[in-house]
C-alpha cells in the first residue's frame, strides 16, 4: 500500500510496564509502515519508562517523552505539540491494534471523505482473553448522537489534521472524560464521524471494576453537560439517562 502520509500514534502512559511491550509489538506488525509513535511517560513510578527507552533505540520511530504526572489529558496534548503526521491515532499502553490496523483505517477515511473515523473492537481481559462481546460500531454519529453515548474510542480513532483544526484536550479533567470531551468538540465543526464495522483492535477491561467504574464517572460525565457543555438541567439530565441507560447494555 502507497505509505505516502505519516500517522502519528499517540500513546499516553501511567505505570504501564505489564502491557506497553505489547501495546508497542502490535504497532510493530502493523502493514502500514510509514508511522511514529509518541509516547508520554506521565510520572511513572514502574519500568514502563524502561521498556519504551529500549525499543525506542531499537526504532526511532518509537519516541519516548518524560513528564511530571499530569494526567492523560495533558499527556496526550504534550504528545500532540510533537507530532508530525497529518493523521493522528491515540493508543492507551495497555490495549492492542490488529496489524492491518493503520491500513484499514486510512482506507476507510479515503472511502466515506471524513474528517474522523472510529472501528469495532474487541474487550479482552488481563489476560488477553475475551471478557465481553466485541464492541460494533455505529455507522456514524453526529454531535448529538454523541452526547448519548460515546461510540468514539481513542483506540480505533483517527483524524485528519488538514480538515480539522488544531485542537487539544482540557488539562484541567486530567483523566477524566477528557476523550469524551475532546470528540464532543470536533464534532462541533464536522457533520459526522464515521465508523467502521470491522473489529481492528482489542481494548483491555477489567469485568470486575466496570460497575465501579461507572459510578466513579457519572458526576464528571453529567459535568460534561451541565458545566462544559452548558446544555442546562433538564438536558443534562436527559442526555445522563440516556447514556446511562445505552452504558448498561454496552457493558453486558
Amino acid at each position: 500500500m502507497e505509505t505516502k502520509y505519516l500517522v502519528s500514534i499517540i500513546t499516553p502512559m501511567y505505570n504501564g510496564a505489564e502491557f506497553v511491550r505489547q501495546t508497542i509489538e502490535s504497532v510493530l506488525k502493523q502493514t502500514y509502515t510509514n508511522w511514529e509513535m509518541i509516547v508520554v511517560n506521565d510520572g511513572s513510578s514502574d519500568k514502563g519508562p524502561d521498556i519504551v527507552s529500549a525499543f525506542s533505540k531499537a526504532d526511532l520511530r518509537i519516541k519516548l517523552i518524560n513528564q511530571v504526572n499530569k494526567g492523560s489529558a495533558a499527556a496526550r496534548n504534550n504528545a500532540l505539540r510533537n507530532a508530525s503526521g497529518r493523521f493522528i491515532c491515540f493508543l492507551d499502553s495497555d490495549d492492542i491494534l490488529e496489524p492491518h490496523f493503520l491500513e484499514a483505517q486510512l482506507k476507510f477515511i479515503k472511502e466515506v471523505n471524513g474528517s474522523l473515523v472510529y472501528a469495532s473492537y474487541n474487550r479482552i481481559d488481563r489476560n488477553g482473553n475475551t471478557a465481553l462481546k466485541p464492541f460494533i460500531v455505529p455507522d456514524k454519529v453526529n454531535y448529538y448522537g454523541l452526547l448519548k453515548t460515546c461510540s468514539i474510542s481513542c483506540l480505533t480513532a483517527m483524524y485528519d489534521r488538514e480538515k480539522i483544526n488544531e485542537q487539544y484536550f482540557r488539562e484541567e479533567l486530567r483523566s477524566m472524560r477528557d476523550d469524551y470531551v475532546f470528540w464532543l468538540t470536533m464534532l462541533k465543526s464536522i457533520d459526522f464521524a464515521y465508523g467502521n464495522k470491522e473489529i481492528l483492535a482489542s481494548y483491555r477491561i477489567m469485568t470486575t471494576s466496570v460497575t465501579g467504574n461507572k459510578r466513579k464517572i457519572v458526576k464528571p460525565h453529567f459535568n460534561v453537560y451541565y458545566k462544559i457543555e452548558k446544555l442546562g438541567i433538564f438536558k443534562s439530565l436527559y442526555y445522563l439517562a440516556n447514556w446511562a441507560f445505552i452504558s448498561f447494555f454496552k457493558y453486558r
